[in-house]
């Protein structure tokens, strides 16, 4: 039996591949035959109910940190729109629009390092009306926010916090240095101590190696996140990373795959920066792992269409 058929069979027993073996996938297994293994495992040990989320923009621009990738941050020259946190009935309105096409989830995102207690009080309300007007089920990604407003978010109805680690924290003080993974950490783990969910991944294609994307989806297995979103770098006019070369479609794979293997029961939710990618490799993520995604438009950029990727999800055999 060789390597990556045995890998295969002990995620598929219900174990999962080690940092040396999770190497070994994304840099020297073949690659069709490596996407072949994480479907079975994907078949094997994730639901086949496939979950589909959505984002409103909920305050853009003028963000006070340095995240080099980012149209929102102050500190670079972007033609993003700035605009300050919607009112209850905007927030709600897309909302049921996305309800209505048969999105299950509903995330309030904002711009900024965090948030005041005033605005945190504004976002309580906001999901309170959420919550008596539609069956939608409520995220929010709000920076790096403190345990006590968490409780106060939580009370209002707040289900799921989405705090992205981006990058290997080893990467990710090079791309950012307004904060640090430790303080993204202090987040999520607030947030599962009070009970709430956590969405956290990554954005791929920022420079860095195959070796650093693996610490990347160890850093989320050891957080014990099972929802990861998988963004590819969409480089932004004005910022540092907009000359950034695009990431091939094997790597785009193959890192879905190895993700598969290092937490074969996780969520791979496939996010920003794939609207400019072909259909064909949209059809073969699905196939290879991704079992949810965020439809609609992104923050600052537009998604991808929603009719045509539930059709994807059909025929990869979601339902």
């Amino acid at each position: 039996m060789n390597t990556l058929e045995a890998l295969k069979n002990n995620c598929i027993a219900g174990g999962s591949a080690s940092f040396e073996e999770a190497l070994y996938l994304i840099e020297e297994a073949p690659k069709e035959e490596l996407y072949q293994a994480a479907h079975q495992i994907t078949l094997k040990r994730t639901s086949m109910v496939f979950d589909t989320c959505s984002i409103i923009n909920a305050r853009s621009g003028r963000c006070s940190e340095d995240c080099k990738w980012c149209a929102q941050s102050a500190h670079y020259k972007t033609d993003v729109e700035v605009y300050p946190l919607v009112d209850n009935e905007t927030c709600l309105k897309q909302a049921l629009e996305n309800q209505k096409r048969g999105i299950n989830r509903y995330g309030i995102v904002t711009s900024g390092r965090g948030q005041s207690n005033e605005d945190i009080e504004k976002l309580c309300s906001m999901i309170s009306h959420l919550r008596q007007n539609s069956s939608i089920h409520i995220c929010a990604s709000l920076g790096l926010v403190t345990k006590s407003q968490l409780a106060r978010l939580k009370e209002a109805g707040l289900e799921r916090l989405h705090c992205n680690l981006e990058a290997a924290p080893q990467m990710f003080e090079k791309l950012c240095t307004t904060h640090t993974t430790a303080m993204k950490m202090a987040t999520i783990k607030a947030a599962q101590e009070l009970g709430i969910e956590v969405c956290s991944g990554g954005i791929l294609g920022m420079g860095e190696t195959p070796r650093q994307r693996v610490e990347l989806f160890f850093a989320i297995k050891e957080a014990g996140i099972k929802s990861f979103p998988l963004n590819i770098l969409n480089p932004i006019a004005g910022t540092p990373l907009e000359g950034t070369a695009p990431m091939s479609d094997d790597d785009i794979l193959s890192a879905v795959a190895t993700l598969r293997f290092i937490v074969p029961d996780i969520f791979i939710r496939f996010a920003g920066g794939r609207a400019k990618r072909s259909k064909e490799l949209i059809k073969r993520s699905f196939y290879v792992g991704v079992n949810s995604c965020l439809m609609g438009d992104m923050l600052t950029t537009p998604g991808t269409d929603i009719a045509d990727e539930f059709e994807f999800i059909k025929e990869a055999g979601y339902r």
